[in-house]
């Protein structure tokens, strides 16, 4: 069997897009003497929907797009995501499910039977799971469907059971013959590995051929990289689709059906056998792998970045962004990732010196702007500043200089920038880093005022790394930049560890308690110093308040603020 394996970058809603792109998808296939092909979950609606779901007409549409694209499967038979209607008259009202089109017409329908309720999903909110796993007969092979979190309960794996179902096994007791799993499984640092261990074991453990096809691209928050792939029935993955780009085969899943098709895919293999315990299964529910044990590939976080901006500015209707350049390491990579993103020309930096912005800082600014070819444009803030200083003189006298001052430096920066935003239609890319987010080390309406949050999610020591990764090729960002304390310039001669740990110090704590969830004990007993966990600890928790006034931030790590952490603002939880 033939198989074309259509990873396809999808937009949330936009049906009638989605539509095209999986009939395009259709054409090239039936081009390529294929037998099926194969999409991305709710490849329809667009993955997540969240509540859209809500709005009938939006399942109405969704559903005779499906009857449209199934029209188009004459030749070649097409397994397609969508939003099912849940007639039963019991449960959710609908399914997250795929259509079988055969022969111009819609055969079956599979339902997607375990609905993840962890990190960013929440899909029994609005999905009913199917009772059982379901095989069918499609391009004359017995084929089991599986969508997504339906092949995410390996207990070898993890080192304990999530749900009481294994749907795959389900299809091999079956009598399935080939293996199609339609995904729409987010990106993580690290968790590819993982995800490819997973297939593979399930291929290896009923020998049969699996085929995984994955969605591409960022919607909101969530990126998705792609890299569908065909496993044989030994568990070695004999094909890989691109990363982070929408990309196509053509596959011929019969040399899949023999263990150890080919010396190439042995030579290929997905990672052997993964640990069924320690932090891969610690990991398991929130996203698979402790970060501990992960060392970013700065390449690949760069890629993931570049995607996510590109998706979200053309996604949300803009076509140029607007960044306020301070010299310093955190808005020269957001500014790089724009123009990768978006090219040159739609990229416009700010540089806005006050009386403490160092000489080297618009210096630096300018140099990236030259090298990067977009825009510069200075708007000094020092008169606006001064005014602000005189007008409140008479309630900011009674008390010397401090945090107030410097916090409206940041707003009034903040203010340009949605200017320059409201007057040219642009979006406004914000610069904080997680180390920063987590901490408080922002200013409502001032730094985190924009669209798009894009290095959100990234430490500050990986910012470091994505920042090198962008000069590999060509020095992009200045040597300065690099060389130069971090400070946010706010009053003479500061630096960031005038107020924070070191960098390095600090993501490691962070790392620990935010993303691997560990207590303030825990983390002084892995030998870090207990007053600076403690006053760490309590800067991320008095913060929730600002993150969640920030803007969407792109999503790294397996623990992003955020949809992927979810915390109470008014709690009284004090760890010791």
């Amino acid at each position: 069997m033939r198989v074309y394996l259509g990873q396809i970058d999808t937009t949330v809603g936009d049906i009638e897009g989605n539509s095209a792109k999986i009939m395009e998808g259709i054409a090239r296939a039936r081009e390529g003497s294929s037998d099926l092909a194969i999409f991305p979950e709710l490849a329809v609606t667009g993955y997540p929907p969240r509540d859209l779901l809500e709005k009938r007409s939006f399942i109405q549409d969704n559903v005779r797009a499906v009857e449209t694209i199934a029209k188009a499967a004459r030749g070649v038979s097409a397994i397609v995501g969508f939003a099912m209607p849940n007639d039963s008259g019991r449960g959710n009202l609908l399914y997250n499910a795929a259509a079988l089109c055969e022969g111009g017409g819609i055969v079956g329908r599979v339902a997607k039977c375990l609905l993840p309720t962890y990190d960013v999903f929440d899909e029994d909110r609005h999905f009913e799971p199917s009772p059982e796993g379901v095989v069918a007969e499609l391009a004359g092979t017995r084929l089991g469907v599986s969508i997504c979190e339906d092949a995410w309960n390996d207990p070898a794996l993890w080192g304990r059971r999530f749900y009481e179902r294994d749907p795959i096994a389900e299809q091999a007791r079956q009598g399935a013959r080939v293996l199609g799993h339609t995904s729409a499984s987010p990106f993580a640092l690290g968790r590819t590995a993982v995800r490819q261990a997973l297939l593979a074991g399930h291929a290896r453990r009923h020998h049969l051929p699996l085929v995984h096809v994955n969605l591409v691209g960022g919607n909101d928050q969530i990126l998705f990289d792609g890299r569908s792939c065909v496993f044989d029935a030994s568990g070695c993955r004999i094909a890989e689709l691109a990363a982070f780009r929408e990309d196509a085969l053509v596959f011929d899943v019969a040399a899949a059906g023999e263990a150890g098709a080919s010396e190439e895919a042995k030579a290929r293999r997905s990672g052997g056998e993964a640990p069924a315990s320690g932090p891969l299964a610690d990991r398991a529910r929130s996203g698979p792998m402790g970060d501990s044990e992960i060392r970013p590939d700065p390449e690949e976080a760069l890629e993931a970045l570049v995607m996510g901006t590109r998706d979200y500015a053309s996604k949300c209707g803009f076509s140029k962004v607007v960044v306020g350049l301070s010299g310093g390491i955190d808005s020269s990579l957001v500014a790089a990732i724009a123009a990768r993103a978006l090219g040159p020309e739609a990229v416009t930096g700010v540089s806005m010196p006050s009386r403490y912005s160092s000489p080297g800082a618009s210096a630096d600014a300018a140099a990236l702007a030259r090298n990067l070819g977009i825009r510069l444009l200075s708007l000094p803030i020092e008169r606006v500043f001064a005014a602000y200083l005189e007008s409140l003189a008479p309630v900011l006298s009674t008390a010397p200089p401090g945090i107030t001052e410097e916090n409206l430096q940041a707003r009034i920066r903040g203010n340009f920038l949605m200017a320059l935003s409201n007057k040219n239609g642009w979006l406004v890319l914000t610069t904080g880093n997680k180390s920063e987010t987590a901490v408080g080390y922002t200013t409502l309406y001032g730094d985190m005022s924009g669209g798009l949050a894009v290095i959100s999610d990234v430490p500050k020591t990986l910012v470091y790394e994505i920042a090198r990764a962008v000069n590999k090729s060509r020095a992009m960002i200045p040597a300065g930049v690099f060389t130069k304390p971090p400070s946010a310039e706010l009053r003479p001669n500061q630096t960031d560890q005038d107020s924070l740990p070191p960098y390095d110090l600090l993501d490691a704590i962070l790392r620990l308690y935010v993303e691997e969830s560990r207590s303030a004990r825990e983390i002084v007993a892995s030998g870090f110093d207990e007053r600076t966990v403690l006053d760490v600890v309590r800067r991320v928790n008095a913060s929730e308040y600002k993150r969640q006034q920030a803007p969407p931030g792109l999503r790294i790590t397996t623990k992003a603020f955020g949809l992927g952490r979810r915390m109470p603002i008014a709690q009284r939880y004090v760890e010791r």
